[in-house]
């Protein structure tokens, strides 16, 4: 429930301070005075209006939502302040938030009651009510819902699986080729894991064969030598065991060398850097030459996927078919629950409709197409009309009747609803009619409302008077003696009668 506001230089309004109760909560006022103006700037700081206040907060406490992006948890007062100065800022919990966010979580926590919004009357929000209702009532139902629940989830999953499985038949040969495409692509190349570093070394070395053959040519006079030097080293009675063994090695590795330059002359450069291109195209393409090879692999499999899609697509068919007949029986089960609600519902809504003045509304359930709720969509009619086709009036007043009958099996606090002028045009005893429809409802909604009639008026918990003088509005709770004044002011007019005082105190008793 909103526990206060402020707001600050809101068009004609200097300033306003206001702390709210649970129940009933209306403003009155002569006409032009703002009503309008602060309803709508109340509704500003939830996101639903355009803000016209230079600053405005509300301090709300929260029994029913959770929200862990912001840290909102239930049982927390949510603080929800606007700012504004070339744009509008807004805030929750000192954190800033976005419009459409606000928006989002304030439609959790108020609603607006008002032509444009035909959501309570909605056939999911409905079904929704009447499972609550039902799973209340019975544990047999909670079961089987929960049973319903599940299968869905299952069939769901292979219907997914289904359509895709058609939207690869109808183009199953060009997946099939582009597949066979990718293998041969790899296979053709036919690439080993270290291939590369391999190629590379042969590169390097066929690049620098010429240069090692002059320079073998030219160092091998060595070894002309090698009888010279070991002559004078017996002069010199010197063992020449270490030149023999150094000698040795270099031949050694002279043998090596020329060995494999002789190699080298058996490959073809060209089809080395050939190779070496396609292994790089890989790499570039995978990543890696590893990544290459599985990335085939997973073609072929899918590859013998498409081969065997005939044999899947029975298959998912044939467990689709005995799931759908399955969960339809279960379907069939959770609508026999949900009519026995729906006559509770219909009995409850038709009770407060005879306050209100109207009569006969029906509540049927029909068949539909088998999705997440069940085969039920509800059809709303009163006196065998369809609802687009009734008045405002009617409209609105049917609506409370809906809120009223749930709020009194959806037991706790609902949150907070906002009415425009609900009792607008009406006659004293429709007024009266819905005053008490109202005072039903707050029991479970903090509602604020905007009143002309004294009925509605004298049924508030706290009776607000807006009034404007020298074009500045203002607004204060009214005490005992002062709703007497206003709400005679409301029967007789500007010039307040002896005779709209006693009936002001008699309607306030």
């Amino acid at each position: 429930m909103i526990n206060r506001i402020y707001i600050k230089n809101c068009l004609s309004f200097k300033e306003v301070n206001l702390e709210f109760q649970k129940g009933l909560n209306i403003f009155s006022g002569p006409s032009g005075a703002g009503k309008s103006v602060l309803m709508q700037e109340i509704l500003a700081l939830f996101a639903f209006n355009d803000v016209k206040s230079e600053l405005s907060e509300l301090e709300f406490t929260n029994n029913s939502l959770e929200d862990f992006t912001y840290g909102i948890e239930i049982g927390d007062d949510l603080i929800i302040k606007n700012i504004k100065k070339e744009k509008v800022r807004y805030f929750l919990n000192n954190q800033s938030i976005s419009k459409k966010n606000l928006q989002n979580i304030s439609s959790k926590l108020i609603k607006q009651l008002n032509l444009k919004d035909t959501s309570d009357f909605e056939s999911q929000r409905i079904i929704e009510f009447l499972d609550r209702l039902s799973s209340k009532n019975s544990i047999e139902f909670k079961n089987i819902k929960k049973l319903f629940d599940d299968k869905f989830k299952e069939f769901s999953s292979i219907k997914k699986e289904l359509n895709k499985l058609y939207e690869d038949e109808k183009k199953i040969e060009d997946l099939k080729d582009f597949v066979k495409f990718e293998i041969k692509k790899i296979e053709d190349i036919d690439p080993k894991e270290d291939e590369y570093e391999k190629l590379n070394s042969i590169k390097k070395s066929l690049a620098k064969k010429e240069k090692i053959e002059k320079a073998m040519n030219r160092a091998s006079t060595i070894f002309e030598l090698n009888n010279s030097v070991t002559d004078l080293l017996q002069l010199l009675e010197i063992d020449s065991t270490f030149f023999d063994e150094a000698m040795n090695e270099l031949n050694n590795i002279f043998e090596k060398s020329s060995d494999s330059l002789n190699e080298l002359d058996d490959i073809n450069i060209e089809e080395v850097l050939n190779r070496i291109e396609k292994i790089s195209s890989l790499q570039k393409r995978f990543g890696s030459i590893k990544e290459a090879l599985e990335y085939k692999e997973e073609k072929k499999l899918e590859l013998e996927s498409y081969m065997n899609i005939s044999f899947s697509k029975t298959r998912l068919e044939k467990e689709f078919s005995s799931l759908e007949i399955e969960i339809q029986n279960i379907a069939q089960q959770i609508s026999e629950f949900r009519k026995s609600s729906l006559l509770l519902l219909e009995d409850k809504i038709n009770y407060y409709l005879k306050f209100l003045y109207l009569n006969n509304a029906k509540i049927d359930l029909i068949n539909k197409e088998l999705d997440f709720t069940g085969m039920d969509e509800i059809l709303f009619e009163l006196n065998e009309v369809s609802l687009d086709t009734i008045s405002s009036g009617e409209y609105n007043r049917l609506r409370l009747a809906l809120l009223s009958a749930i709020s009194e099996f959806d037991i706790g606090e609902n949150g907070v609803l906002f009415l425009d002028e609900i009792d607008a045009n009406l006659s004293g005893k429709e007024s009266d009619a819905i005053s008490k429809v109202l005072i039903s409802l707050s029991k479970n909604y903090q509602i604020f409302a905007i009143s002309h009639q004294p009925q509605l008026t004298s049924s508030a918990n706290q009776h607000f008077l807006v009034d404007k003088k020298d074009g500045v509005s203002t607004v204060k709770l009214l005490n005992s003696s002062e709703k007497i004044i206003e709400i005679a002011r409301m029967i007789s007019g500007e010039s307040v009668t002896n005779e709209a005082i006693e009936f002001a105190k008699n309607l306030l008793k």
